[in-house]
């Protein structure tokens, strides 16, 4: 370069100046990089949050769901056991009437399993406190202690859902 075409001195050393002053300082960047990790954190609180967030809604909405499904069911639980009161008291000659009210009890009991409430009317089992209510302990000599040997009211539900517990008659402790 020649001197014509140099900048003049004082235009070099503020160019120098204003190159120092877009650079930051030591104090600079260490204040910077602690709103950045600020920032970061806040982000990081910010998105675990939303994913809390999701996870309990989640849960609130199969709760609701399960409430629901048992809210509806324990209204079926009327008609079934009405259906199932019904049958003694029909006439042999009307058996269209039979075969009519059995049909309909039948579609009841699968909407009570399909809302998660399944028919609970077994005898043979073992006693289980969870899903049956003991009516009345009769003696049976040929069957296991604590078995269900009749149910007086079906039941309907499972292990830690019961809409009702089944009334059985079971056999005596063996103790």
């Amino acid at each position: 370069m020649t001197e014509q075409n140099a900048p003049p001195e004082s235009d070099v050393a503020a160019s120098q100046t204003e190159e120092r002053a877009d650079k930051p300082g030591p104090a600079q960047t260490e204040d910077l990089d602690a709103k950045l990790a600020a920032s970061d954190d806040r982000w990081r609180r910010a998105v675990a949050d939303l994913d809390n967030y999701r996870k309990r809604a989640g849960r609130e909405i199969d709760n609701a769901r399960h409430s629901e499904r048992e809210h509806v069911a324990a209204l079926f639980l009327p008609v079934v056991d009405g259906l199932e009161q019904a049958l003694p008291y029909v006439k042999p000659e009307d058996d269209g009437l039979r075969t009519g009210i059995e049909a309909v009890r039948a579609q009841a009991i699968e909407g009570l399993k399909r809302l998660g409430f399944p028919r609970i009317d077994q005898t043979g089992v073992p006693f289980d406190p969870q899903i049956h209510e003991v009516v009345t302990v009769v003696g049976n000599p040929g069957v296991p202690p604590q078995t269900v040997v009749q149910v007086v009211r079906p039941g309907y539900g499972m292990p830690g859902r019961i809409l009702r517990p089944a009334g059985v008659v079971v056999t005596p402790s063996g103790a």
